[in-house]
């Protein structure tokens, strides 16, 4: 979101800071964003600048502006990137751990995109613009696995109308703590961006969409599990969102559990890949091996 914002503030806001009160409006930027906004003098109350954390009292006028995003200008980078399958309208890629998906303020190049546009010298889908071409769906920067690319709008638009309709085959393999009383399972609960953390998801009732995760769990490892998951949604961050939910947090995640010892983010692979191609109409889909960080996490479990 961009352009001007303005807040009268009452009785149930008094008292609380303002960069959390912002926070909250739905303004379409984070805590931090909209520090950063004070700390430049890009917010007031009743006409003069404030700082971060100054706190609102009744009748306030809290005004401000938020200002265009810098556009990105992506460029087309040589860097290896494993191609799983490829033809003129669409390719599979197998994204390794640690690479982001596209470009983004702090991560302007080195991204599937960059590689991606050298790859396919540019001949991508335009649909989701100059900073996501191609991408259909994502998969976060520390999971590694299989994610599908578009190369026409056509073949665009009929992936993503197959992830609308729950008919998108994806599968992960996880590592999460602890066990499960259940071997086999789903999790039905609704996502949404959390009211205290605006770069954090959360199970909640409020301004959320539904989110269904199957499980299955595959090994037992100790005080931990091996775990297949399949997703019957798409929601940011669904699987490791449930799984915190249910008291079992992907190992590594620091995000919704804790760090592990020698890994670097989850262990969340994105293994196996299914979908009706645009074309042909033929049910195409694809398994990938567990890289090697993942199997020297089993490894190290199996062995106590």
């Amino acid at each position: 979101m961009t352009g001007s914002f303005v807040f009268e503030i009452s009785d149930e806001n008094t008292g609380e800071r303002i960069d959390k009160f912002l926070s909250l409006k739905e303004l379409g930027i984070s805590r931090s964003a909209v520090q950063k906004l004070a700390d430049e003098g890009g917010v007031t109350v009743g006409g003069r600048t404030v700082s971060k954390n100054y706190k609102l009292k009744n009748g306030d006028k809290v005004e401000g502006c938020i200002p265009q995003p810098q556009e990105l200008k992506v460029e087309a980078q040589d860097i290896p990137v494993e191609i799983v399958y490829e033809d003129d309208c669409l390719l599979v890629v197998n994204k390794p751990k640690g690479m982001v998906v596209h470009p983004a303020a702090g991560n302007p190049d080195g991204t599937l995109v960059n590689a991606l546009l050298y790859h396919c010298k540019g001949r991508l889908s335009s649909i989701n613009g100059v900073i996501r071409p191609g991408i259909v769906h994502r998969i976060d920067k520390l999971t590694s696995g299989l994610l599908m690319v578009a190369k026409t709008d056509k073949a665009h638009n009929h992936l993503a109308e197959q992830i609308k309709e729950h008919s998108f085959t994806r599968e992960y393999n996880a590592v999460v703590v602890g066990r499960f009383k259940d071997k086999k399972g789903t999790i039905d609960a609704p996502i949404g961006r959390s009211r205290y953390d605006r770069k954090k998801m959360c199970v909640t009732q409020q301004n959320s969409k539904e989110a269904v995760t199957h499980y299955e769990v595959l090994e037992e490892l100790g005080q931990y599990s091996l775990v297949r998951f399949r997703l019957e949604t798409g929601r940011t961050h669904q699987i490791r969102v449930h799984c915190a939910y249910t008291g079992h947090a992907v190992l590594g995640d620091e995000v919704y559990g804790k760090a592990y010892k020698g890994l670097e983010g989850q262990c969340l692979h994105a293994k196996k890949l299914g979908f009706i191609h645009p074309e042909t109409m033929q049910y195409m889909e694809f398994d990938s091996e567990l890289p090697e960080y993942f199997t020297k996490v089993l490894d190290k479990l199996r062995k106590g």
